[in-house]
């Protein structure tokens, strides 16, 4: 189980002399410099009895090279304002589709750079994009045996190639895909726990999973709630799951995160009807994300950083002890909550994790919180297919939405920022004095004006967190990601690959 490993080859003649490679893809926005000068002679050739050289993907036989068999996947154009990195991506993920129907299986990337800024990782990002095709779900896996994933080796052409930091973010990707992209069965809490448990086995990542029905109930309120209905199905019972990184030597900063785990969302009482309930397997990639980035942090190790993560595994079930809306429930932190729609439990599920991590934080050395979720209809009507960053005050202060924006960008994992404003405070305010906090209202977020924003005030309010904000004596960045647009690529939430975002944007804004 894992992604093809990167082997990085420094000279160019080098690689293209090594037969042991069994295919050659070249991406790159044309094919008329970069190359030995028999091959660039060879395509120029071919490219005047074929049009489609440089304007689409192009395989051919060669004798100028080891390797045999080439494919040119061109990006497209990369000069205009708003273009990016991802036409890497995209260009190696359609040539790493042809190489499988041809039946590689050691194959030699080259990619064609560009020397504006924006294109530095464009050798990483187009590795990445194999990854993402080359990746089979572990049903498939465990059904039909790992032969269905037959790239074990690629090579990489390059001089300033980071391998180790290429393969940690892939094999974060790979654990994310696996848990978010996997069926309600066979991803279940209790199982979902036991992957974790399986994958961080023997690593420098420690691995606690509650699993006491009582304790749960008694410290974890909110969820409980969520979990209600399932509690009678064994199988689906839930689970808190905690993944835990601590550096040798000092600390410099303190990174914790807390999952949404929906392993499977009716709705609950507030059914999912039409049809939209299909593909809510995958309400589980936020916590998969956050498993992902555990796995990368895993294998980087990195100096002077903590990093802890919670995730609540719940299947949000339908019965006679669902939760309904108009309950009131009291949280971790004191607050009561009154529930305004079953089918908002996400936030619920991590709110109480979100309250004990940041008791927590406050004696953690500078630390950064973020809830990590597939949360919101609106988040993807608002922004598309990028992930959503919500800040609290001290966030925005700390510029860590900004960072994130900039280094996913750099990476192909893009994000944007939405601002938190005093509108989405109000939109939760109790409107009686039985309650502290309104979870949600009773209508489809992608229909509510910010419908992705006001979620944050409800998680800073319900977690304490309001009480740590820019205005406090110990203030307490926090952020919310919501990836509800870009957790699945394509946006087919049955059967689309999951993109495993925001791994790779965690990585190289916090760790690279």
């Amino acid at each position: 189980m894992a992604h093809p490993t990167p082997l990085v080859i420094s000279n160019i003649n080098t690689a293209l002399n090594d037969s042991n490679w069994d295919a050659l893809v070249i991406v790159g926005q044309s094919f008329d410099s970069g190359l030995t000068d028999e091959l660039l002679e060879e395509i120029a050739k071919l490219a005047e009895v074929d049009k489609r050289i440089g304007k689409s993907e192009v395989s051919f036989v060669s004798d100028s090279v080891k390797q045999g068999r080439v494919v040119l996947a061109p990006t497209g154009p990369l000069n205009r304002y708003f273009d990016d990195v991802r036409r890497y991506f995209d260009a190696a993920k359609s040539a790493a589709k042809s190489l499988l129907e041809m039946g590689s299986v050691k194959p030699l990337l080259v990619v064609l750079g560009n020397e504006d800024v924006k294109y530095q990782n464009a050798t990483v990002v187009s590795y990445l994009g194999f990854c993402q095709t080359f990746w089979q779900p572990l049903e498939a896996r465990e059904a039909l045996g790992d032969s269905i994933e037959p790239v074990g080796l690629m090579g990489l052409v390059g001089e300033n190639v980071d391998a180790a930091e290429a393969s940690a973010i892939a094999n974060g990707q790979y654990v994310a895909r696996d848990l978010c992209g996997t069926e309600p069965e066979r991803m279940a809490p209790p199982r979902f726990a036991e992957y974790c448990v399986e994958e961080f086995e023997g690593t420098n990542v420690e691995v606690s999973v509650i699993d006491d029905m009582a304790k749960l109930e008694s410290e974890f309120p909110l969820l409980w709630s969520v979990a209600r209905a399932s509690i009678e199905v064994e199988r689906h019972q839930p689970r808190v799951i905690r993944l835990e990184y601590t550096p040798k030597g000092n600390i410099e900063k303190t990174l914790m995160l807390v999952g949404k785990g929906i392993v499977y969302d009716t709705g609950g009482a507030d059914l999912k009807v039409g049809g939209h309930m299909a593909g809510m397997s995958r309400d589980k990639g936020g916590a998969a994300a956050v498993a992902g980035f555990m796995k990368a942090v895993s294998e980087l190790a990195p100096i002077g950083v903590k990093v802890v993560a919670e995730i609540a595994a719940v299947r949000n079930s339908i019965g006679a002890e669902a939760f309904v809306a108009d309950e009131i429930i009291t949280g971790h932190s004191g607050i009561r909550v009154r529930i305004g729609n079953t089918d908002a439990e996400g936030r619920l599920v991590m709110a109480d994790l979100l309250s004990k991590l940041r008791e927590e934080a406050l004696d953690e050395v500078n630390p950064t919180l973020f809830t990590v979720a597939t949360l919101t209809g609106h988040a993807a009507r608002a922004v598309g297919p990028y992930t959503a960053l919500v800040e609290n005050g001290a966030a925005k202060a700390a510029n860590v939405g900004s960072k994130m924006v900039e280094m996913g960008d750099l990476i192909a994992d893009p994000c944007e920022v939405s601002l938190s404003r005093r509108e989405d405070y109000d939109f939760v305010a109790p409107k009686t004095k039985a309650d502290d906090l309104l979870s949600s209202n009773n209508g489809a977020s992608a229909v509510t004006a910010r419908g992705h924003q006001f979620p944050l005030a409800f998680l800073a309010i319900v977690s304490g967190l309001d009480k740590h904000d820019i205005d406090s004596e110990q203030p307490l960045p926090y952020v919310h990601v919501d990836i509800a647009g870009s957790g699945i690529d394509g946006g087919d939430w049955q059967h689309g690959k999951p993109s495993a975002a925001p791994v790779s944007a965690l990585i190289k804004t916090f760790i690279g």
